[in-house]
């Protein structure tokens, strides 16, 4: 790997893997020492967690990865794909460059998500974007949602709305509608529960 495919283009973990009861999905930064790579892919090769992807053992990949340098940061979380949104009511409206100056003043650095992260959907209260859900990665297969409320308008249910309705027009497009977060973020995960998401695996990144 060398970066995330995502509109910000940042770089890619050193070991990334998705787990899911089919099986996994294992990729390596490009510039991660050969010695090391070898040590991680044998590690998973007698991965016995894999029948239980949420009891990875987070130690030993770290101390692994550690011999190549400093792990400073370590992402866990659920990845969930959508049940059928088409047809749902929605208050969302949906944001393109002819409205986009209503991410003013809440979401004024997210002009590139949204210019390069199509369909975008937002609830907007007093000409102002207040929440906003568009695809932080996408694929003619499929597409990640990207979920963000302002701080202010949090537990009003707005990011539920963005969301289904940003997942609609993914299914719309004859695509899988996926969605993924951390397992420290409950309000996410929130979301998740009440839209009735269903889990297919878990991603595990190290940088």
């Amino acid at each position: 790997m060398t970066t995330i495919n995502e509109p910000s283009a940042k770089s890619a973990p050193r070991f990334f893997m998705g787990i899911t009861k089919q099986g996994h999905v294992v990729r390596y930064h490009e510039t991660l020492v050969e010695d090391v790579k070898n040590e991680l892919e044998r590690f998973v090769e007698k991965a016995p967690w894999l029948d239980a992807p949420n009891r990875v053992n987070i130690a030993d990949i770290i101390r692994i990865l550690s011999k190549d340098g400093p792990v400073e940061h370590v992402y866990l979380g659920p990845a969930y794909v959508f049940p059928d949104m088409r047809g749902r009511s929605s208050q969302a409206i949906k944001i393109t460059q002819m409205n986009i100056e209503l991410l003013e003043p809440y979401f004024s650095d997210f002009v590139n998500d949204v210019i390069l992260g199509q369909p975008a959907y937002a609830v907007v209260q007093n000409q102002s974007v207040v929440s906003l859900c568009s695809s932080a990665r996408s694929s003619a297969i499929a597409a990640e949602a990207s979920l963000h409320t302002a701080p202010d308008f949090r537990g009003r249910g707005y990011g539920m709305e963005v969301t289904a309705a940003w997942a609609a027009e993914i299914q719309n497009q004859g695509r899988m509608a996926l969605y993924s977060t951390a397992w420290n973020n409950f309000a996410s995960q929130a979301v998740a529960k009440k839209l009735k998401l269903r889990q297919y695996g878990m991603d595990l990144n190290f940088s």
